[in-house]
């Protein structure tokens, strides 16, 4: 990309009035997600849960949806927070922050289905960093949901070019970011590594914005963007993408990302890989419930 684009897709970024609110929102939200969890007054959680009755509800779906295996039902916003945790529970809170990000006459693709992807994506980053022992999964959630906050950018500073890769992806079956490189001359992934360091998010989070889709350059944190490709991948593969079939046939065990994880975690290189996609299915078939229950109600 060159310095001329770059200071275009800055230019844009800089005039985006349309969501002012974005930073003020999120980069408290990330201190917080930052604070020991023993710092953390739980009956203020409970108190800023119960004032929005959407909020409310979503936790208790969450709470009692089959990914926590629950035998009784969650009635209370408090049992909500006891069942979840604190760092789920300000999860659920970014989301929900992130869901209004949009005015709704801005989306090219439909904003149901792009948070569909976006809150499955997290949900599948953790379930994955779990299952690799990374050390931080909430961070892998929360690197989940921003991923592909690029995309947010191409449809309000360039919804003309944005439209017309859509329709390319679609009609040759590609992979979005290959056609926004056709369409725009960059993708997703560069729009957002300039709105992260415009909102000055954490470089971990920028640097899984940037190289999703390129995990090898990945230099700095290889593992949390290695999660957040496989995943992201896995989700598209399990009709938890944005409607796109890509015609290239994907194999796991020969993803940069696959490669990544297994040579830095050896006890999941022993898993076979159709063991792992299969294990992994289930779970974005019960992720899919979740982020429809939370989204469409």
């Amino acid at each position: 990309m060159t310095q001329t684009l770059r200071e275009l897709i800055r230019e844009r970024v800089e005039k985006l009035n349309n969501i002012p609110t974005v930073p003020a929102i999120i980069r408290p939200l990330l201190f917080y997600l930052e604070r020991p969890v023993d710092q953390v007054e739980v009956q203020r959680i409970v108190d800023l849960v119960s004032c929005d009755e959407s909020i409310s509800a979503q936790c208790l779906r969450v709470a009692n949806s089959a990914l926590y295996f629950r035998s009784r039902e969650v009635k209370s916003v408090h049992g909500a927070i006891v069942v979840l945790g604190v760092r789920q529970i300000r999860e659920i809170l970014l989301s929900c922050s992130l869901l209004n990000l949009l005015p709704k006459d801005k989306w090219v693709i439909d904003p149901l289905i792009f948070w569909e992807h976006s809150l499955g994506c997290g949900l599948v980053s953790r379930f994955c960093a779990k299952k690799a022992n990374f050390k931080e999964p909430e961070r892998a959630y929360l690197a989940g949901l921003l991923h592909d906050l690029g995309e947010l950018v191409n449809m309000l500073g360039f919804q003309e070019e944005f439209n017309a890769a859509a329709q390319l992806a679609k009609s040759e079956q590609i992979p979005l970011h290959q056609a926004e490189q056709s369409a725009l001359g960059f993708t997703h992934c560069d729009t957002g590594k300039i709105l992260a360091e415009h909102w000055r998010l954490p470089e971990d989070i920028s640097e899984v914005v940037e190289h999703h889709h390129n995990v090898q350059q990945a230099k700095l944190h290889p593992v949390l963007v290695a999660l957040i490709g496989l995943s992201d991948r896995l989700c598209m593969a399990n009709e938890l993408g944005y409607g796109i079939q890509d015609s290239n046939h994907w194999q796991m065990e020969e993803d940069p990302a696959w490669t990544v994880l297994t040579r830095d975690y050896p006890a999941l290189a022993k898993v076979q890989p159709a063991q792992f996609i299969t294990e992994m299915q289930q779970y974005v078939v019960e992720a899919r419930k979740l982020v429809r229950s939370i989204l469409r109600a």
